[in-house]
Parts: structure tokens; C-alpha cells; sequence
């Protein structure tokens, strides 16, 4: 039997599944497990019908996990203790002295994670050509063991000044102490300058190292002999082996997910320039795609930098769980609070009491309580309006009008961090479709591009389980960086080529490790005008090239350029195996899980024959259930459109239609039409 391929995402509400073989894609969502997420994960498998299969190793399964998230959200790190050089012990304690309120006389001390006692230096020192001047001696490292065995930490935590350029001493250090303890040494996790990015994020790696590599031993161990890979926040995957070590590059495992499904269906239907807007049931994630997923080293979770290239996702906490409450003002504010799974929103029925933004969406009529998951799970109404009622009584307003300023509390929200990413980089949010994803995107999507002025947007087809899609549309691969300074027309073509060279061998070998050979690659470089303290990433050629590139991406970015010298500042390899692209099959090969069954998309027409009561609308609008339209069908709004893992809400004044892939292509009118349907 031919091998199969199951994308899993794991999320803070539910856990989702897409199985691919041959040319059909079954979707499948079950509500997850966050104290133990292989729970969810198994009984998926075993709801999906795919336990023999997985058994006999006839399973690929690419997996994007929250562990690495959660567990640095939520300060469940392991007890680490933090190595470096003689006077530097407080660099991650004092960071770059960025105050979060700035204005504030009185500021509170914010709370830190590190433990001061586990803070330890050692008397040795590269200088900043990675010439040796203090070297590490046999008795500092008996000293380094004595103070271990004292302070008993579960993981370690390596960040000497300028390893980049000459890890030994690094090295020293991890040999006396990996056979006992989880062991995060900077020049293997980020091989780059500034010493406080590099610590935290090599101190980051220690912290969670152990978690995550418990995590996917078990599960490993779990679904063996079928092979586990881990989506990275990059959007490339790594094998589970590998992975276990690098906890730090899955922090955005989950959403990157999402991005690489995305891409892949811009790329199907022509359409690369996009934003995307995830919306799940604890979290939002918005993207800007231009042909290929942006990658970034400025990321960040908990405050904390995290300096590994990863995709350039911007995360807010407004999900279809997030908590509706009056501030001390009296106003009325969403998020970022969550119910979570469990006990998730009140109308789940699992003794949840809290407002959220998923209980309002169904008092307003737009989710139907009869149509959740396929039917599999009936939503509570009355459990909905009961938790509502109070804020209500509060506010001196209906249920009704508070359920409408929910939702428009969270779509101004998530307007926000689309503007963050569009038009604060310099972008026009018109010249780009709206692509929404996640179980809840579908009710909000319409409310969010009439808010940008954008025409057209797409929700594709499975759009509720997309992420776990993307895992089958990522490729295995690696981001390589490695600090190399120096002003860069002094430089020579051949030697740099030769350095770049040298790391994706190092890549190439950690791919073939996981039986890869075929590959390709791309060269970036890391380029500042001389005494600037950022840098663009600009694709290289030639240096000549690289230069030219460089000033007109600054221009673009800044609008201006300057008579300056480039300075490098770091070289970056991208390598990917080359496989044929992810195409996603017509409709009529694709079938969707339904109360336990599967059912083949036939694409009859059953337009018109459903209706509900929607609030704000004076008559019943349609009700369609979306794997039933047919592909010429064109819809008016206002409508709702079901699916076993999502609800469209079209708004007045769009119009809907199916493309061959059952994506549904949303168009604002011109003018709106009022209340006709087609």
C-alpha cells in the first residue's frame, strides 16, 4: 500500500488533521489536549480510522506543535543554569534597556524568569577577531562541575563572547556536562553577534529544550515505525530526532503551518501577493506573503527575543475563545484571555462560563448550533446568552448589542495587526487578496477587508484545518546563518562564495542525515549602511549585485538612500529538497469527514432551500452548505455558508463564488445590491 501523508496542527482549542494519498485529502478536528497534547493526537489517529496503517509505518506524519509556544508563554520552562564569560552574567538580565512604559515614573519591575544564583562565569575570553587571550583551563572546568552538582539544574546554557567566530571553548564545556543534562550552547543555536539576542535565545533553547524533547520522544515512540517530522517556525520541516534539540526553532511551528498552505494555493491559483489572517480558537496570526514566506530575526514571544530566522508572523491573543470583560474604566474589551479547549466557549457545553468572542458569533445567528464539526458537536445556546447576560446587565445594554460590540472589539483588533503588517511596512492592503484560515477567519473576513478598503478575498477550501494542510505542502529543509562582519565591496566574490559554500554543506549533511539528497539553495546576506544597527537581507549574486539590491530595497522600505559604505553583517543559506510542488486536487477528488463517514463532493447545487435568522438582518437569510455548491453558483450576501470546520458569514455587499479547487473567492460589490440571493 502506497505510503500516506498526515499533516497534524496542534492548537490551544483543537487539534486538526488532513490525510493525503494518492489524489484525495481527508480533513478530520478533534478538540485538543493541552496537558498531554499526544492525547488529542491519538485519538485522532484512531477516530481517522488510521491506527493498522500508522502501525505499519505506511504513514508520514508532519506535525506543528504549541509545546514549544506554550510552554514559554506560560513560564514552564526547566530549572537552567546560564554560562558565560567572567563579568557578564547579568547581559540577559539587563537586555537592551527598553523600558515597556516608557513614560511611567514609578515603572513596575518586570518579572524574570532567570534565577540569579544560576547565572555562572568562567574565566575565559575570544576577542573580537577570535583571537584567543584568556583560554579555559582544566581547573575552571572543575570549578564549573562543583557549582553544577551544587545548584542541580535540569538543562544548561552555553553563551560565550564571539563563539561565533571560534566555538572550542563552547565545546569544552558541552563535553563535561551533555551526558547528564539537556545542553543549549549558542555557537550550534545562533551563531551570530550581539551577545543578549544570542543568550536569550540560546538560554530559551535550555529552558523548553527538555519539554519539547520529551515531547517528541514520546510521541515518536507513540507512532513508530511511521516517520515524524516537525514543521519549524520557518516554514521548513526537520525530522523529530533533530528537532528534539532545537526546541527554540518550533516556536511558530503551528502558524508557519498555515503559511506554507497558503502559499501553495497562491501559487496554484496564480495569486502570490496575500495576506493572510488565522483565526483559531486562542489566537490570531496575520502574514503578508509576496510569492514566498518572509523570514525574519527579530521575532519575539514573552517579550523575549528570539533571533532564529522564522517566519514574520504577527500574533494577537483574539481568537474565537478569547474572554469578553469590562476593563476598570468601564469599557468593554476582548482577549487576550482564552477558554481555551477547556473549558472552552460557554456554548461548548464543557462548563465553561466566560463570555467570548465565539459564544457572541452564535448568539448573532452567524454560527449555527446544529452545523458545529459536521454536526458532531451541538452548540448551546442558552448557555451562550447565559454567559453574556451578565456583562449585558453590567453595561445596560442587550445581549444582542453586547455580542455585536464583541465582535467588532476583536475585528478592531485584528484590523490593527493587519495594518502592522501592510501598511506600516510600506504596503497598500489593496494591492493584495485576503486569504482567511483558522476554524473562526470565515465569520470575520468580510468585516475585515471592508475595514482595509480590500475588494477580494479567498477562503479556501478545508480552511478551518489549513495549517495542518500547510505541514504537507512544507518542504524538509534548514535557515543557516553565521555572523561574518565586514564592509563589502573590500571583500572578494570567491572567499565569500567559499564561506557560503561552507555552510550549506553543513546543511546538506544534516538533510542527508534524514535520507535528503536532492536540494536546492539560495544565498542571502545581511547588509546595514555602515553605523546603522539593523540590516535588510538581501539575496546574493555578486557583491556588485548585492550593493545595488541593497540600496534600492532601502529606498523601498525607508524612501532613502544613502552615499554610504554596506557593511555585511551576517551570511544566511536557504536549502530545501526538491520535490514536486504541493498541488492541491479538484473538488471532485477531494472528500471531507461527516459524522463519521466519508463523503465525496459531488458539487450539486442546493442553493436556497435553508434559511436562519441573522441579527441586524430583517429577513432569514440562506444558509448553504458549502461542499454541496455547485461550481458556477454565485452568491449574494448577506448568507452564511457552512462546512464541517468553518462558517463563512457574507456580508451585504459581497458576493461569493467556487473556484476548480473549492476555494470560495469572496467579491465586494460596487454597489450593494440590498437583499437578493442567488
Amino acid at each position: 500500500m502506497a505510503t500516506a501523508f498526515l499533516g497534524i496542527d496542534t492548537g490551544g482549542t483543537f487539534t486538526d488533521f488532513v490525510l493525503r494519498e494518492a489524489a484525495t485529502v481527508r480533513v478530520h478536528k478533534v478538540l485538543s489536549t493541552p496537558g498531554a497534547p499526544q492525547d488529542a493526537i491519538l485519538t485522532g489517529i484512531k477516530e481517522m480510522g488510521l491506527q493498522a496503517r500508522v502501525a505499519a509505518g505506511q504513514v508520514m506524519i508532519i506535525h506543528g506543535t504549541t509545546v514549544a509556544t506554550n510552554a514559554a508563554l506560560e513560564g514552564k520552562g526547566v530549572r537552567t543554569a546560564y554560562i558565560t564569560n567572567k563579568g557578564l552574567k547579568d547581559v540577559l538580565l539587563i537586555g537592551r534597556q527598553t523600558r515597556q512604559q516608557l513614560y511611567q515614573l514609578t515603572p513596575t519591575k518586570p518579572k524574570t524568569p532567570f534565577d540569579e544564583q544560576l547565572m555562572l562565569e568562567v574565566n575565559t575570553r575570544l576577542n573580537a577577531q577570535g583571537k584567543l587571550i584568556e583560554p579555559l583551563t582544566v581547573t575552571d572546568l572543575d570549578n564549573l562541575e562543583r557549582q553544577i552538582a551544587i545548584l542541580q539544574p535540569e538543562s544548561i546554557a552555553i553563551n560565550l563572547l564571539f563563539s561565533f567566530l571560534d566555538p572550542e571553548q563552547e565545546l569544552q564545556i558541552e563535553a563535561r556536562f551533555c551526558d547528564a543534562y539537556f545542553v543549549s550552547r549558542s555557537s550550534l543555536v545562533l551563531p551570530e553577534h550581539r551577545e543578549y539576542e544570542r543568550g536569550m535565545t540560546t538560554w530559551l533553547n535550555a529552558w523548553i529544550g527538555p519539554l519539547i524533547k520529551s515531547y517528541l520522544v514520546s510521541l515518536s515512540t507513540a507512532l513508530a515505525p511511521s516517520n515524524l517530522a516537525i514543521m519549524q517556525s520557518s516554514g521548513l520541516t526537520i525530522s523529530a530526532k533533530v528537532a528534539a534539540d532545537r526546541a527554540v526553532n518550533l516556536l511558530l511551528s503551528g502558524p508557519a503551518g498555515g503559511l506554507a498552505a497558503a502559499l501553495a494555493i497562491g501559487h496554484q491559483i496564480r495569486q502570490p501577493r496575500l495576506m493572510t489572517f488565522d483565526m483559531g480558537g486562542t489566537s490570531t496570526d496575520v502574514a503578508l506573503l509576496e510569492g514566498e514566506i518572509r523570514l525574519t530575526n527579530q521575532g519575539k514571544i514573552a517579550n523575549y527575543p528570539v533571533a532564529v530566522p522564522m517566519a514574520d508572523i504577527h500574533t494577537i491573543g483574539a481568537g474565537g475563545g478569547s474572554i469578553a470583560f469590562v476593563d476598570a474604566g468601564g469599557m468593554l474589551q476582548v482577549g487576550p484571555a482564552s477558554a481555551g479547549a477547556h473549558p472552552g466557549p460557554a456554548c461548548y457545553g464543557r462548563g465553561g462560563t466566560a463570555p467570548t468572542v465565539t459564544d457572541a458569533n452564535l448568539v448573532l445567528g452567524r454560527l449555527r448550533s446544529d452545523a458545529f464539526l459536521g454536526g458532531r458537536m451541538q452548540l448551546d445556546t442558552t448557555a451562550a446568552v447565559r454567559a453574556l447576560q451578565p456583562l449585558a446587565d453590567q453595561l445596560q445594554i442587550s445581549v444582542t448589542d453586547l455580542a455585536l460590540g464583541i465582535i467588532r472589539i476583536a475585528n478592531e483588533s485584528m484590523i490593527q495587526a493587519l495594518r502592522i503588517i501592510s501598511i506600516q511596512q510600506g504596503h497598500d492592503p489593496r494591492d493584495f487578496q485576503l486569504m482567511s484560515f483558522g476554524g473562526a477567519g470565515g465569520l470575520h473576513i468580510c468585516d475585515l477587508a471592508d475595514a482595509l478598503d480590500v475588494r477580494e478575498a479567498i477562503v479556501p477550501l478545508n480552511s478551518g484545518v489549513l495549517s495542518a494542510l500547510g505541514m504537507l505542502a512544507a518542504q524538509p529543509g534548514r535557515e543557516v546563518v553565521k555572523t561574518h562582519q565586514g564592509i563589502l565591496d573590500e571583500l572578494d566574490d570567491s572567499a565569500l562564495t567559499a564561506r557560503l559554500d561552507a555552510l550549506l554543506t553543513i546543511a546538506q549533511q544534516e538533510l542527508k542525515d534524514e535520507g535528503i539528497v536532492n536540494t536546492q539553495h539560495q544565498y542571502h546576506l545581511d547588509l546595514r549602511y555602515l553605523g546603522q544597527t539593523f540590516s535588510i537581507a538581501v539575496a546574493y549574486r555578486t557583491i556588485a549585485a548585492a550593493i545595488a539590491d541593497f540600496h534600492a530595497m532601502h529606498l523601498r522600505l525607508y524612501g532613502h538612500a544613502l552615499d554610504k559604505a554596506v557593511e555585511l553583517v551576517n551570511l544566511r543559506v536557504h536549502v530545501e529538497a526538491v520535490r514536486q510542488p504541493f498541488r492541491l486536487p479538484p473538488t471532485t477528488q477531494t472528500t471531507t469527514e461527516k459524522n463519521g463517514h466519508s463523503n465525496l463532493i459531488d458539487g450539486d447545487n442546493v442553493c436556497g432551500d435553508v434559511f436562519g435568522d441573522l441579527v441586524g438582518e430583517v429577513d432569514p437569510v440562506p444558509i448553504y452548505q458549502r461542499d454541496m455548491l455547485a461550481a458556477t453558483c454565485l452568491l449574494t450576501g448577506p448568507a452564511l455558508i457552512t462546512e464541517d470546520h468553518t462558517t463563512v458569514f457574507l456580508k451585504s455587499g459581497w458576493r461569493a463564488s467556487k473556484d476548480e479547487l473549492g476555494n470560495l473567492k469572496l467579491t465586494r460589490s460596487v454597489s450593494v445590491t440590498g437583499d437578493s440571493h442567488t
